[in-house]
């Protein structure tokens, strides 16, 4: 303060660490806020959970429902927040013009992603209580390693998020939404979340396992349900598409 009782300006930008946490929580109510993204990422993953785990439609061999949907369905709600949400929501950001006067900011571009990637992780969290709640109340038994499962859903957000930033970074917007809703919904059927892998030809399965939803979906499975140790495999494909996705994107994502 000067001698005249004035406080003396002092421009410059915030620390870093405050600027990623207040964009941070900025990305996670526009997120929340979102109708669209409501649907994906806590309605869809929620009536799947309860339909199925309700109505004997369902093939899943010896034990309950609930026990084969939840770890297929905690899948689901990854990819619809890493993936689908984000590409849309970023691909349309893209669009307005919003992330070219982002990276005008003191804000560095990494910083950005780092607070994207941080509201994906809030948001994910907020899924997983919900949907752990009400599979406790259909009956789930959850058995297994819990840090493998926080494994396979940190490197399940990172290969989504990869492949959310690569459509949003290198598509339209119009062209993200379309193409986002309707991966998720082949990926949904397709994916081992719902219908078992060996339902399809094994030629099928051969191709289907390879692709980060089953991994994460069957990951999740082999550990919350049969109670296995680590799913090295399913751990090594969602980090080969984590670290591909993320480096393409990196790569080819356009700002404006």
């Amino acid at each position: 303060m000067t001698a005249t009782g004035m406080y003396t300006p002092k421009p410059g930008a915030a620390p870093l660490g405050r600027m990623i946490a207040t964009q941070a929580v900025l990305e996670t109510k526009m997120l929340l806020r979102n109708g669209e993204q409501l649907l994906l990422t806590v309605v869809i993953p929620t009536l799947v959970l309860v339909l199925f785990s309700s109505v004997d439609i369902i093939d899943t061999d010896e034990g309950k429902a609930v026990d084969f949907l939840t770890p297929g369905v905690l899948a689901l709600a990854v990819m619809s927040t890493a993936f689908t949400g984000q590409a849309i929501a970023t691909g349309f950001e893209r669009r307005y013009g919003v992330l070219k006067r982002l990276a005008s900011s003191p804000l560095p571009r990494w910083g950005l992603m780092t607070a994207k990637t941080a509201s994906v992780l809030v948001t994910e969290i907020l899924q997983v209580i919900l949907l752990t709640v009400i599979a406790f109340a259909l009956g789930w038994s959850p058995h297994g390693n819990p840090f493998a499962v926080l494994l396979l859903l940190v490197l399940g957000t990172a290969a989504f998020s990869g492949l959310g930033l690569l459509m949003a970074g290198t598509l339209k917007a119009e062209a993200t939404l379309a193409a986002a809703n309707l991966v998720f919904l082949l990926l949904l059927v397709g994916g081992g979340v719902i219908i078992p892998l060996d339902q399809f030809s094994q030629g099928t399965q051969n191709v289907l396992s390879l692709l980060p939803i089953t991994a994460l979906s069957d990951g999740l499975r082999d550990v919350l349900q049969h109670g296995a140790g680590m799913p090295w495999g399913d751990l090594g494909i969602l980090a080969v598409w984590a670290v591909a996705g993320l480096a393409v994107a990196g790569r080819f994502f356009r700002w404006e």
